[in-house]
């Protein structure tokens, strides 16, 4: 008989736990959750303490069926999905499913596997633990809360403002940090300031810089161009005198290995990837990779923590890492520990490699591209923490000129310490200032002074890295969560990415001052991190779940019901703008269709004109007039050549005669329609809510439909007709077959 049934949330775990345990168990996969709050409804009984209606998520009955089968067979089950809050969900979930008509007879337990290795697999076996009920309520408070915010406050953006979109607890204060950067920005006003710099000669080379610092002993802001022109005046005729001459020995200290945040940032800042592509790939490495003769190992440990805690296991195999292939002065005395922030739940260690003996190097032939890169990254950072500080002898030299003081500073690298390894960012190599061996009451010779003109800037808007960290700082979301945050409030268009860097869209700005005006609680970051906090409680069983629910809902419901009441509907009206219609000269208004913003007369219906509008780096808005290409297509009403154009519901065919000619239709694809006795062709469409699909042309008659996009090319295996453009995981464009049973796929270039 079997020793037990192991059951994680991963497919991919599978492979690599099999590999550790053999024959003794069963593993298998629940796939993600299996139970959630029901789709369609609310499913929260709000005069019932908020109990939860859950409902078994549609296509997982054939996985519960299947666990049930394989559980019958064992008395231990091991619950082994992720050791976190939505892991724990999972395993009481999958719990209460295989306890259903079963009075006696099977032992549960829960094990965190927090990376899969061998001896970490086999510890969590031979220790496990209860199911953690206030772990499990803590995620269900956040669903519930989530659930509250989500099916309440969205209808009502939907009544106000436009269908499809959606309001939410965490998104919403992230998108509010945006709108209140952007408008900082808006409303900053730049000062003008000066500095001066003495190129300055002492009695033995090299020559260096001083920048003047202070007047009369103290700090010296030089506002305009002729104060800055009377200093130079004044310095022209002065004597330059050594003041003092300091020399120390600074020292730079290691960065702490990776956390979920720190780890997204880093990636963003010196890989490029986005939050969402940094946490798929960390996923692949922490569930396994295949080694070839190894078979599947987990690389990393797991990666949604907050703790830079590391085991003394780990700690001392770095060390003896750092030690062979850097040497012995490269490790430091004792291994080095980091504090811990005052938010850090410390339920798991930092990310690193499962071993610091798996160098990069090794695992070159077995990583995909980013995977390597990434790997690559923790690994480094990792050793790196573990190794001897850098070490720079640094001269601090001030001088005197009239009643000015001068400085200048020097700093030489005499040890690279930890920077051999990691965060030599081009600075560190280049920033080496060498200044001559001066003693104080030296004489030094001017050689040349240099007045420049500087303008205060404005704060930078929010990057994918930056945001991250102030929602860290502020407590607000969880490192599982900031992914999915940056990804929601831009498929939401809220907000848009402009070299690299958020910028809030007219939509982000209205909904935001909207839920401002009549949510102030949601759109407060202070109140958002209480709920954090509140959580944590929860967790930590310092507070019931129901009675953080009840202090929520008691202001959020009263709002709710005045903002019904009294919140401006600008669904019709529009927004305000200062530009005329170029067909009747009435204002133009922002309107919100279903495939984005457009400018739209404020005269509507009598004057139907729309445009597209795109917003200038000031905030003011423009008119685009786009070209209208010819597409090959004529139209069938007077002939002339038709041209691609775009409209609230998006793309379209007008005739290039408008307005003689008013004739419209939709973008053919070139692929017949495939139904039998159909002489239709597949043309792009829009649904109600704005989503792109392709049907049939001949519609109503014909309702033969597609989400993905037809391509008019023969499938080389089975002969069909029409290849479907698809979008596979991890974003690649692929070229699939779609009869049922064939198995043809081309890879395209990614978007």
């Amino acid at each position: 008989m079997k020793k037990g049934l192991v059951i994680v949330e991963s497919p991919t775990k599978v492979r690599t736990i099999k590999r550790y345990l053999g024959r003794d168990y069963d593993v298998m996969a629940s796939v993600g959750h299996v139970k959630d709050l029901p789709r369609k409804r609310l499913g929260v009984d709000k005069e019932k303490d908020f109990c939860p209606e859950y409902e078994i998520i549609r296509g997982k009955g054939k996985i519960i069926k299947q666990l049930r089968s394989a559980a019958s067979k064992v008395e231990d089950i091991y619950l082994a999905p992720d050791p976190d809050r939505e892991g724990e969900a999972i395993a009481w979930h999958i719990a209460e499913e295989l306890k259903k008509g079963r009075k006696n007879g099977r032992r549960f337990h829960r094990v965190l596997f927090h990376e899969l290795t061998k001896r970490a697999i086999m510890d969590a076996l031979n220790t496990p633990t209860e199911l953690n009920q206030n772990r499990f309520e803590s995620q269900q408070a956040r669903r519930i809360l989530d659930r509250l915010v989500g099916y309440e406050l969205s209808p009502l953006l939907w009544e106000k403002v436009r269908q499809g979109l959606s309001a939410g607890r965490v998104q919403s204060v992230a998108v509010r940090l945006i709108c209140d950067r952007e408008r900082e920005i808006q409303n900053f006003v730049p000062e003008e300031y000066w500095d001066i710099t003495a190129r300055l000669q002492g009695p033995v080379p090299p020559a260096f810089d001083a920048k003047v610092m202070k007047e009369s002993g103290k700090k010296l802001e030089i506002k305009d161009e002729d104060r800055a022109r009377e200093i130079t005046s004044i310095l022209e005729k002065a004597e330059f005198k050594v003041a003092g001459v300091k020399k120390a020995e600074r020292k730079k200290n290691p960065p702490p290995p990776f956390i979920t945040s720190t780890l997204q940032q880093a990636a963003a800042r010196q890989l490029g990837f986005s939050a969402k592509k940094t946490m798929m790939l960390a996923q692949k490495l922490y569930e396994g990779i295949d080694l070839g003769k190894e078979g599947p190992v987990g690389l990393i440990t797991y990666m949604r923590t907050d703790s830079v805690r590391l085991s003394s296991d780990a700690i001392k195999e770095a060390r003896a890492v750092i030690k062979t292939t850097f040497g012995a002065d490269f490790v430091p005395a004792r291994g080095r520990q980091f504090k811990k922030g005052k938010l850090t739940q410390d339920a798991h260690e930092a990310i690193r490699p499962t071993s610091a003996m798996r160098t990069p190097k090794d695992l070159s032939g077995f990583l995909e591209k980013d995977l390597f890169r990434l790997y690559d990254l923790i690994w480094r950072r990792f050793l790196a923490s573990q190794m001897s500080p850098a070490l720079y002898d640094q001269t601090t030299i001030d001088v005197k000129a009239d009643r000015f003081t001068l400085r200048a500073v020097g700093s030489i690298m005499k040890f690279e310490g930890f920077l051999k390894l990691y965060g030599r960012d081009g600075k560190d190599k280049d920033s080496a200032v060498e200044l001559p061996l001066l003693e104080k009451g030296q004489t030094l010779e001017l050689l040349g002074l240099e007045p420049k003109q500087h303008f205060t800037q404005p704060p930078p808007r929010y990057s994918e890295p930056s945001l991250i960290k102030t929602l860290e700082q502020k407590g607000i979301g969880r490192p599982s969560t900031y992914a999915a945050i940056l990804s929601t409030i831009q498929d939401k268009e809220y907000v848009r990415l402009e070299q690299k860097r958020f910028c809030p869209t007219e939509l982000g700005f209205l909904v935001t001052d909207l839920l401002t005006a009549h949510f102030p609680e949601i759109l407060d970051t202070d109140f958002t991190a209480e709920m954090e906090k509140g959580l944590d409680q929860v967790e930590e069983g310092d507070v019931s779940w129901t009675d953080l629910l009840r202090r929520f809902y008691s202001t959020f419901s009263n709002r709710l019901e005045t903002a019904r009441q009294n919140m401006e509907s600008v669904k019709a009206k529009g927004v305000a703008t200062d530009i005329k219609c170029e067909k009747c000269g009435s204002p133009m208004v922002i309107r919100y269709g279903r495939t984005g913003e457009f400018l739209a007369c404020s005269s509507f219906p009598k004057c139907k004109h729309t445009t597209n509008f795109r917003r200038k780096s000031d905030g003011s808005i423009e008119i685009v007039h786009e070209e209208a290409k010819e597409t090959g297509y004529v139209c069938t009403k007077c002939g002339k050549p038709m041209v691609k154009k775009r409209g609230r519901y998006g793309e379209f065919l007008a005739c290039s005669g408008y307005p003689e000619c008013k004739n419209a239709m939709p973008i053919p694809t070139g692929v017949k329609c495939p139904r039998d006795g159909c002489h239709g062709e597949l043309v792009q469409k829009a649904s109600r809510r704005g989503k792109v699909f392709y049907g049939c042309s001949a519609y109503p008659a014909c309702d033969f439909a597609v989400w993905d996009k037809p391509v008019p090319q023969e499938c080389p295996l089975c002969g069909s007709a029409y290849l479907l453009e698809k979008k596979a995981k991890g974003g690649e464009l692929v070229l699939a077959c779609p009869k049922k049973g064939c198995s043809f796929r081309k890879s395209l270039k990614s978007d």
